[in-house]
């Protein structure tokens, strides 16, 4: 029978993936124009980084608030995960963490860039959904 502690890990690590799905949902809607391909892609990213930050709560790795990718992997992978080469690359989603805040500071995002992000978010929150299924 889990303990307090178990169970309050296990609901916090719900509430970073609800977070995560919910961004995703916006990250699929890549084919209507009345969405900027930098609101997709910048939800793309916030997905994935509410799915790392997740896992590592199920692990109770702490970690500073960072919207840097490459920071989450190198921990999740620290603490155990073993992240598959491909979904690796999601590293280049941390461009877009800040690219929709800023418009104008960045190179313009095109609905193919925000497509293939949107793909690599999906594929990281279905694995992500499956490691927090075998713990």
């Amino acid at each position: 029978m889990p303990d307090d502690r178990q169970l309050a890990v296990r609901e916090i690590v719900a509430e970073w993936m609800r977070h995560a799905w919910s961004d995703m949902t916006i990250a699929r809607m890549v084919e209507n124009d009345e969405i900027a391909p930098e609101i997709i892609a910048f939800h793309a990213q916030q997905a994935v980084e509410k799915a790392l930050k997740a896992l590592l709560v199920q692990r109770q790795v702490e970690f500073t608030r960072t919207h840097i990718i490459g920071v989450l992997i190198v921990l999740c992978k620290e603490s155990g995960y073993k992240i598959e080469e491909n979904l690796e690359e999601a590293v280049t989603l941390s461009r877009f963490a800040i690219a929709s805040r800023y418009p104008g500071e960045t190179d313009p995002i095109t609905r193919q860039e925000a497509k293939l992000a949107a793909d690599l978010a999906d594929q990281v929150l279905t694995w992500a959904k499956m490691q927090i299924e075998r713990n």
